[in-house]
């Protein structure tokens, strides 16, 4: 039999043991493995890793293309009711080897704040005096507090026209969240479900509140590639009236809202649908980047798609989402970002970070755009969304991070509220409230004898309080990121 668990060092390379299986295609017709009574422990999150060689052929969802051997992973956890886990298809002739081990997320959470205080701190002179000098003497000894008021790093959720009328929604929103997007509003079926009948009466209400809050937003999205997404009036039209009403759409909402919107997601969720593309050709969605480009120079302007982050979907690897862009940019589109969403299910921080290592290669800036986390255990929520959370904070690539809701019964996910429907902060909740609080720096000392007080803080702008016997002075200043110590001249 094969080992029940063992180290992730050796998840890297197969074994010379193996099973074969041929023409199963159901679910309940899969490998099956049985493992040691207690091997699974309740609650622990468990990454299950096999080697397949993949045979040419025959239908389904597929982990690798062509011949060859490809590893395989999905998560999996016991809960009360039995396992939760992900089912993968994929036409193999041999499994070579199967290995189970725990995700041991204290020992990971310990590498990510290492990780976070380089990624995400710096090195702080606030200088009072000129070395020795009389300058020095004067405040030497002085105490001096130091408050950070902002953290820069962007976290948002979205909003719509209903929960910006919930005055517990608003309250958690302005307290704990800098950035937003609209969850359905600015869609095309939305702003034009009838052909010519233009509504944008919502967006702009949205875009006027973000406004008087001081909230950036994301403009999601300009156009929707999968089909089920795409109104009828628009399924209807030819090849000619579909790339007018494609230009129309680019030529009225850009030019409605050039300049407020800093994100646009172009086309949403290329690698699960071809709706432009086949009906416009292969060229579709980099004329969009480059109309879009064109009409509002100053957005960012992103791809946008699922399951990227999970390592369970074989139409959104890491690598498929690359080839996607390299070939955008090879067709002129200024991509600006990688948009991935983040509906997510007990997930696994080393699963999610091998995905943005990928991602990084283009050097391009990545946000979880969309993150909820689905687990009907509050509990067990609060823990996943903390791994999330950790591992987009500690990765340098990642630019920011957006969820996508957060309030019991307003949200489209139920099982991944952080703030119960009375507007009391659940587990979740508070784990993300708990997360804001660590990565907010405050620090407290004396000038020293060279008129200086050294700090590492987090990104971010910060209020100094200086109390000598003359009286208290008050001082801002941002900490902006940097590879160097930021020096900050406090005299003038």
């Amino acid at each position: 039999m094969l080992p029940a668990a063992v180290d992730a060092e050796r998840e890297d390379r197969p074994s010379d043991r193996y099973v074969v299986a041929a023409r199963r295609d159901g679910e309940e017709n899969g490998l099956r493995h049985a493992l040691p009574a207690g091997a699974l422990v309740p609650r622990v999150t468990y990454r299950v890793s096999w080697w397949v060689a993949v045979q040419g052929g025959g239908g389904g969802d597929r982990a690798g293309d062509g011949e060859g051997s490809h590893v395989v992973r999905v998560n999996l956890r016991v809960n009360e009711g039995g396992v939760d886990g992900e089912c993968r298809r994929i036409d193999c002739g041999a499994v070579m080897d199967l290995r189970v081990f725990a995700d041991d997320r204290k020992a990971r959470f310990r590498q990510l704040k290492e990780k976070t205080d380089k990624v995400r701190k710096r090195d702080v002179v606030l200088k009072f005096g000129g070395g020795a000098g009389v300058a020095a003497s004067i405040v030497a000894g002085a105490a001096v507090r130091v408050v950070q008021m902002d953290n820069v790093f962007p976290l948002g959720t979205c909003i719509n026209g209903s929960v910006i009328q919930d005055p517990n929604f608003v309250d958690f929103f302005t307290n704990n969240f800098n950035w937003a997007v609209f969850e359905n509003e600015l869609k095309w079926y939305w702003t034009e479900a009838q052909r010519g009948q233009l509504n944008y009466r919502d967006a702009d209400a949205l875009l006027d509140f973000c406004d008087r809050h001081g909230k950036p937003a994301r403009g999601h999205c300009i156009f929707w590639a999968v089909d089920c997404d795409v109104q009828q009036w628009i399924k209807d039209l030819g090849r000619d009236d579909l790339a007018a009403a494609v230009q129309s759409r680019l030529n009225g909402l850009l030019s409605r809202y050039a300049g407020r919107f800093r994100h646009y997601d172009v086309n949403n969720e290329m690698l699960h649908g071809r709706f432009y593309r086949d009906r416009l050709g292969d060229d579709a969605a980099a004329l969009m980047f480059r109309e879009a480009a064109r009409l509002d120079p100053g957005a960012q302007l992103f791809v946008n798609d699922y399951n990227v982050e999970c390592a369970n979907d074989p139409n959104a690897t890491p690598e498929k989402y690359v080839e996607l862009v390299d070939a955008l940019r090879r067709g002129g589109a200024a991509v600006g970002g990688i948009g991935i969403q983040g509906h997510v299910y007990n997930p696994s921080g080393e699963v999610i970070c091998d995905a943005l290592d990928k991602l990084a290669t283009t050097e391009l800036p990545v946000w979880i755009t969309e993150l909820d986390v689905g687990e009907p255990d509050v509990s067990l929520r609060a823990d996943d969304l903390e791994v999330v959370l950790r591992e987009a904070y500690a990765h340098p690539a990642v630019a920011g991070v957006v969820l996508w809701g957060f309030m019991q019964g307003r949200m489209w996910r139920q099982d991944a509220s952080l703030v119960n429907a009375d507007g009391t902060v659940n587990e979740a909740g508070q784990r993300l409230v708990d997360l804001r609080r660590e990565w907010t720096s405050d620090a407290r000392g004396t000038v020293d004898g060279d008129g200086n007080l050294r700090f590492r803080g987090y990104h971010g702008t910060y209020v100094v309080q200086v109390t000598t016997a003359a009286g208290k002075t008050l001082k801002t200043f941002t900490v902006d990121k940097g590879d160097t110590s930021l020096v900050v001249d406090m005299a003038n």
